[in-house]
């Protein structure tokens, strides 16, 4: 159950640091919303993985989500420019994550 709570909550601060992104310093109230929601549901479900998972390992895989798709996320809407050796790399972020999973 903690490995499922973390990939959302991985999932989670993809949302918020997106909406962050469009929040323009906080001066737009939707962006604002949606960062300060998926900022605590992103934390209150690391909190809880850390309960039973690594602290290190927990937040490793965290961030690695979180980049992971606030950068694909980008580059599929146009935001970042992508090539072929940004998706190499996010791929390999990727990886670690799933190995950091496949060795605990």
């Amino acid at each position: 159950m903690a490995w499922l709570v973390l990939v959302v909550s991985g999932v989670l601060e993809a949302v918020w640091a997106t909406a962050l992104g469009r929040s323009e310093g906080f001066t737009r109230t939707g962006p604002t919303t949606v960062f300060v929601v998926g900022l605590v549901f992103s934390m209150i479900g690391l909190a809880y993985a850390m309960r039973t998972l690594p602290t290190g390992t927990a937040y490793a895989v965290w961030v690695g989500i979180g980049a992971s798709l606030t950068v694909g996320y980008a580059m599929v809407t146009g935001a970042e420019s992508a090539s072929l050796v940004k998706i190499a790399l996010i791929l390999g972020i990727v990886a670690c994550v799933v190995g950091l999973k496949v060795l605990h």
